[in-house]
């Protein structure tokens, strides 16, 4: 369970109540049943899923879901629509949990709903974002990434988080070659026999051979083609503001941008209901909507599920598939 202030209570609840996503997979939740249960009665829905302490979870068997009441927040102590030291707690303390269970290989996939950055910077002072709290949280420093998801159109980044100020200095040779490769894989682990990917310029209209820039000369052009070298399916720069066009189209299956809004507003235009995140580069797939905690309608049992449910099932059909490769 996600923050607690915003909607991702009854998007919890709302989840739990589907079927299919029951059907899915095992599920373990990790929040406290108050909060659960409020969000529930926002959303007008019965989430009929056993509680379990967390001393039970390990006798739980496989084949039923479960909800691990960690009594770690009261109603009475979410103050709704704002950001706060307790649902950042509450948020991070949920997700540590979900994320050791992983690691120890007793979980195959991790979702959340949303958390508020804000909220987990309170409770978690080194909090830059999700992938350095999981990094934290592992104990690992190697390369991982955020994944957008639209159905079967995705869009991979060479940076992320970082001011726009900063972006031009770190493209870099290496940083593309690195997120080609990250991409690639997770691509090829959700399931793609051969993952296209289009690479998206930095400057306007890709550069237009050097008169708006040199970086996609001096140096995305020589990271895709030794990318390609590698066997990596891959093209551009293309200008970044007509690359989603051909990737919509089904020419290609990703785009990788150089920052993160040149990618998140495309994604976010053609399917904000949809969208998906995704946390690739670690043991186990990781996965979330693509929208936030949406302080400005929570409490009104409105909330679109549909991100939410795209994220969950790719969550359980990415671990599934994880499973099946560590057997075969």
């Amino acid at each position: 369970m996600g923050d607690p202030a915003g909607i991702s209570p009854e998007l919890a609840a709302k989840l739990l109540a589907l079927s299919e996503v029951r059907e899915s997979a095992d599920i373990v939740v990790f929040g406290d049943r108050r909060i659960l249960d409020e969000g529930a009665r926002v959303a007008g829905v019965d989430p009929a899923i056993e509680t379990v302490d967390e001393a039970q979870l390990a006798a739980s068997p496989r084949g039923r879901s479960v909800f691990v009441d960690l009594e770690n927040l009261a109603v009475e102590d979410v103050t709704p629509k704002e950001a706060t030291l307790a649902g950042g707690q509450f948020a991070t303390g949920n997700f540590r949990k979900a994320l050791q269970l992983a690691a120890a290989g007793r979980a195959d996939a991790v979702f959340f709903t949303p958390f508020n950055k804000k909220a987990m910077r309170l409770a978690y002072p080194n909090y830059d974002d999700e992938i350095r709290f999981i990094n934290d949280v592992l104990g690992r420093s190697g390369p991982a990434s955020e994944f957008n998801v639209l159905g079967q159109l995705w869009n991979a980044r060479v940076t992320s988080h970082i001011p726009l100020s900063g972006v031009a200095a770190a493209i870099t040779r290496e940083a593309i070659l690195r997120s080609l490769t990250l991409a690639d894989r997770a691509m090829r682990d959700a399931g793609f026999q051969r993952p296209r990917i289009a690479v998206a310029g930095l400057n306007p209209h890709a550069g237009d051979d050097g008169n708006f820039g040199r970086e996609e000369i001096d140096v995305i052009e020589p990271a895709v083609a030794e990318a390609a070298s590698r066997g990596i399916v891959c093209e551009g720069p293309f200008p970044s503001d007509t690359v989603f066009l051909r990737a919509k189209a089904g020419v290609f299956d990703a785009v990788l941008t150089m920052y993160h809004d040149q990618g998140q507003i495309a994604m976010k235009l053609m399917g904000f209901d949809r969208g998906v995140t995704l946390l690739g580069g670690f043991p186990f797939p990781i996965c979330t909507p693509a929208h936030g905690t949406a302080y400005d309608i929570a409490g009104q049992g409105i909330a679109n599920i549909g991100a939410s449910r795209e994220a969950i099932l790719l969550a359980a059909r990415m671990g599934r598939e994880a499973r099946m490769r560590a057997a075969a």
